[in-house]
């Protein structure tokens, strides 16, 4: 398992199979080329997420990703927010994964940071860092406020970043969003509710981002095709 694909399946939403993998998570480790402190945090990472009761650890990846826009993992959320362009952003993207012989595999919304690391394990090495050079902003911004907000995700994001050489870029995007005011609010997810719910076109995946949709995840996020 490569370091992408081991982040995305720990970003992702913890269904309750991922208790069945433990030992197998764990014993990836080593192969993914990290050094001895990261291996140990990832460790840290995984142990603690897994001595955690099932029920509890997703009520927490709820808590992180999916209230208020700050946190999410939909990537085009903090690109494009509820622009017209988000729509054709998302269609480019499914094109780029066709292209390259994946389809989506089940209702996905295509930006979803856990897919993108999926298919980037896929990938070259070049390629995959690239993009990840692309997101490094987004992933610091996200590391940033996990970290403010204590959450033990910040460690995954940090490894993210680390792939990357846009350390010195990710201080100046970081430094304004110090003071920023936090959406997770209860006062502000009622703001947030009272939106109108933004869907895309026929082309686009027929999905809500409204706030608090969960992407389903059976699985494999994709299933390779014949180019």
């Amino acid at each position: 398992m490569s370091l992408l694909k081991l982040l995305g399946v720990l970003l992702d939403y913890p269904r309750d199979e991922l208790w069945e993998h433990r030992q197998e998570l764990l014993a990836a480790i080593p192969a993914v080329g990290l050094a001895e402190a990261q291996q140990a945090e990832l460790a840290g990472f995984i142990q603690t997420l897994l001595d955690t009761d099932p029920m509890s650890a997703q009520d927490r990846w709820l808590a992180t990703f999916d209230r208020g826009r700050a946190m999410s993992l939909l990537l085009f959320e903090h690109i494009h927010g509820e622009s017209r362009d988000r729509g054709q952003a998302m269609v480019d993207l499914v094109e780029t994964y066709r292209r390259h012989g994946f389809e989506l595999a089940a209702k996905e919304l295509p930006d979803y940071l856990p897919l993108v690391l999926e298919y980037l394990s896929h990938r070259s090495f070049a390629e995959a860092r690239d993009w990840l050079k692309h997101i490094s902003h987004i992933v610091g911004l996200l590391e940033d406020r996990a970290t403010d907000r204590q959450s033990p995700y910040a460690a995954l994001f940090r490894l993210l970043i680390a792939q990357t050489d846009s350390h010195a870029h990710l201080q100046a995007v970081r430094r304004p969003m110090r003071h920023e005011i936090r959406d997770d609010t209860p006062e502000a997810m009622d703001r947030l509710w009272e939106e109108e719910v933004v869907r895309f076109s026929a082309k686009a995946p027929d999905d809500s981002c409204s706030p608090g949709a969960t992407p389903s995840r059976h699985g494999e996020a994709f299933h390779r095709v014949q180019p």
